[in-house]
Order: C-alpha cells, then sequence, then structure tokens
C-alpha cells in the first residue's frame, strides 16, 4: 500500500482537528445554547439603543432607520469577529478539560497543521453562530441594506478573518504560559479590541490617544469598510482603502502568532506547564 504524502496527512490531520472540535461543541450542546441565546439578547439590546433615540431625546420625528443599521452592521460583524477569536484563543484551555493537552501536542503532526485546524474550526463555529444573530436581527429589525455592496463586505470579512486569526493563535499562547488565569486574560483583549475599534460608535468619538490604537486593530477596517460598503458609497478606493491595512496586518500577524505559539509550547514543556491546570 502506498502511503500518502506528508502533505495530504498534514492536512487530513487538520481535518481530523476541525472534526474533533465540531464534535465538543455536539457533546456541549446546551451550553453552546446558552451563550447562542446571551449572543443574541445581547445583540438587540444594542440594536434596541437605536429605537430608544427618540423617546431618550424627545425628538420623535427621528429618523432611527440608519442608527438601527449602524449598530446591527457593529454587533453582528463583531459577533463573528469575536466568535473567531475566542474559538482559537480558548483552544487549549479546551485541551486542558478534556485532559488531551499532552497527546495533541506530542502528536506527530506539525504545529501549523494544529494551529491550521483549529483555525478553520473557529471560521465555522463563527459563520454558524453569526447565522443565527442575523437572522433574530433581520427578524425583529427587518434590516435593509446595499444590495451592491454585499459582495465587497463579504470580501472584507474574509479577508479580515486572516487578520483575526493572527491575533487569535498569540491570544492561545496565554494559557499556555500562565496555567491559571491565561484562559481569562483573553478576555481583556478582546475588551479593548471592543473599545478602540468602533464596533458601536465612530472611532473619531475616541480621545486621540486610543485613536491611536484604533489603527493597528483589524476590526476597525472590517468595520468601516462594511459600512462603507453596505451604508454609503461601495467604490474601488473604499474597498482597498479597507483591504490593504488587512492583508498587512495579516501578513504580520499570522507568521508572528505561529512562531508565538510554537516559544509559548517550548516554553511549557521545558517549566511543566503543559498539563498544569491550577
Amino acid at each position: 500500500m502506498i502511503a500518502a504524502p506528508p502533505f495530504w496527512r498534514e492536512v487530513k490531520a487538520s481535518y481530523a482537528l476541525v472534526e474533533r472540535n465540531i464534535n465538543l461543541s455536539k457533546r456541549y450542546w446546551a451550553w453552546e445554547a446558552a451563550f447562542l441565546v446571551y449572543t443574541i439578547a445581547q445583540s438587540m439590546a444594542v440594536v434596541y439603543m437605536a429605537d430608544a433615540v427618540p423617546s431618550v431625546t424627545h425628538h420623535h420625528a427621528f429618523n432611527t432607520r440608519a442608527i438601527v443599521l449602524y449598530l446591527a452592521i457593529g454587533t453582528l460583524t463583531w459577533s463573528y469577529m469575536a466568535s473567531l477569536f475566542m474559538a482559537i484563543a480558548e483552544s487549549v484551555q479546551w485541551e486542558r478539560w478534556e485532559g488531551t493537552i499532552e497527546y495533541t501536542l506530542m502528536a506527530p503532526i506539525s504545529r501549523l497543521t494544529y494551529v491550521l485546524g483549529s483555525c478553520l474550526f473557529a471560521v465555522i463555529y463563527g459563520l454558524a453562530r453569526t447565522v443565527f444573530v442575523l437572522a433574530a436581527l433581520m427578524l425583529t429589525f427587518h434590516l435593509e441594506a446595499n444590495g451592491a455592496g454585499l459582495m465587497p463586505a463579504l470580501l472584507i470579512v474574509a479577508v479580515g478573518s486572516v487578520s483575526f486569526v493572527g491575533i487569535g493563535i498569540m491570544a492561545a499562547t496565554l494559557p499556555l504560559l500562565f496555567t491559571e488565569k491565561g484562559a481569562q486574560m483573553t478576555y481583556v483583549i478582546e475588551a479593548c479590541l471592543l473599545l478602540i475599534s468602533g464596533v458601536y460608535y465612530p472611532v473619531s468619538v475616541l480621545p486621540i490617544w486610543m485613536q491611536v490604537f484604533s489603527h493597528i486593530s483589524p476590526a476597525t477596517y472590517i468595520l468601516s469598510g462594511i459600512r462603507t460598503m453596505l451604508l454609503g458609497h461601495p467604490s474601488e478606493a473604499a474597498l482597498m482603502g479597507a483591504l490593504i491595512p488587512l492583508i498587512v496586518i495579516g501578513i504580520v500577524t499570522v507568521p508572528l502568532g505561529v512562531w508565538l505559539f510554537a516559544w509559548a509550547e517550548h516554553f511549557a514543556k521545558r517549566t511543566g506547564r503543559l498539563k498544569r491546570t491550577g
């Protein structure tokens, strides 16, 4: 029997990791359902802020549709990016919960294969959750956007996902380096990205020193690009203005993330932190 080439063995191993993570999500379906309800409720609460503007400001002739769409795009995009980010960042913690971290990180596969499998699952997981959130928002608020900008917006999301993958890989090193609180520290990174990226408000309202940090967040360009495509006037210049920074961030963060993960894994093995849970 002819052995499969090393490349195809790695691809097969990567698919096996995706399949395993999907099965883990099925096993904890009640947990996933609870978090999905939480995400939908949180997203709807944010969008309802737009409908509250006339009552709060006492300007009942105020047209809230633009704000509804603005917030809906923000909460939908963030729902996807946050799910993608956390699925990657928590991959090491999942291994610890299942007691498989030693077996996985000592398996005869490259570290790139492990990271690729985790990232592919994260994309699938993020998209699946976002579809449910989108359905809930569309049924509740009857959202309508510029159809001509839909494909450019999806392209921005696809390219931006790569940049978020790089940051997620870097965050996944925290549970390896800090066994007790590493997983919780990833929430700090998520909160900081939420603050500086203009998810629910324009970046221009932030203090100047915060705006400086917003330029290194891929979420800033993803949100700005999607809103321009769906709410503004789509153009090639606007599309490239979002894609070029995202490509640059992805080129920097993905290799850096893979390198940091390999270094953190070596450090955890050398210091006996690989199996520790507390």
